[in-house]
């Protein structure tokens, strides 16, 4: 390959020619161009998936994708390229999960991507629904509110919830099993006393 004066970078001509790249070629762009940016892709993974175990796997799910794409053409911007392929992951992954992550929802108007818009009534009844919860998390102790927060809105393990809590897993598994149960009692109209520790 010879370098060209223009970009002072090789595979310029196989951008034009259309040609296809090899293997070893690629993996020499992908080393230097792309591991490079790993800590900025885990960073946007990282802000724009809720489920943090999952992140190992969208990382290499995007080196593939790029190193597939980049044997019929590499791009000219690697970062600008990674990171559109990440979106575009996130993207299917929402799309084929049927289920937008709070995280995600608040990046999607970012994302550019088409969104079905709930009428007004579905928005109204929602509200409804997230106040009731809201009520209903307000009138648990605040040990089992927390470890419930912890462990079915943020995606905690027992573990984490654990440590960040300063008590044993299984005071957690306690704490939750209350904390769901009384939820439940809450919202489906049967009443208990909450203000019992479990």
């Amino acid at each position: 390959m010879v370098e060209t004066p223009e970009t002072g970078r090789e595979h310029t001509d196989l951008r034009h020619r259309g040609a296809a790249v090899t293997a070893s070629e690629v993996q020499a762009w992908f080393v230097r161009e792309v591991l490079p940016l790993e800590a900025i892709l885990m960073q946007y993974l990282h802000r724009n998936w809720r489920n943090a175990s999952d992140l190992a796997d969208l990382r290499q799910e995007v080196y593939v994708r790029v190193c597939e794409a980049a044997q019929n053409q590499i791009p000219d911007s690697a970062k600008a390229f990674t990171l559109t392929t990440a979106r575009n992951l996130l993207i299917n992954r929402v799309r084929r999960e049927q289920v937008v992550p709070i995280e995600a929802a608040g990046d999607l108007d970012a994302l550019d991507i088409a969104r079905d818009e709930p009428g007004p009534d579905r928005t109204v009844i929602a509200r409804d629904e997230l106040r009731r919860l809201q009520a209903a998390l307000d009138r648990l102790s605040p040990r089992s509110r927390e470890a419930v927060v912890l462990g079915r809105i943020e995606g905690l393990s027992r573990r984490q919830i654990a440590a960040r809590m300063g008590i044993a897993e299984d005071t957690v598994r306690q704490h939750l099993a209350h904390g769901m149960r009384t939820l439940a009692d809450i919202l489906y109209g049967v009443t208990q006393d909450t203000g019992r520790k479990p």
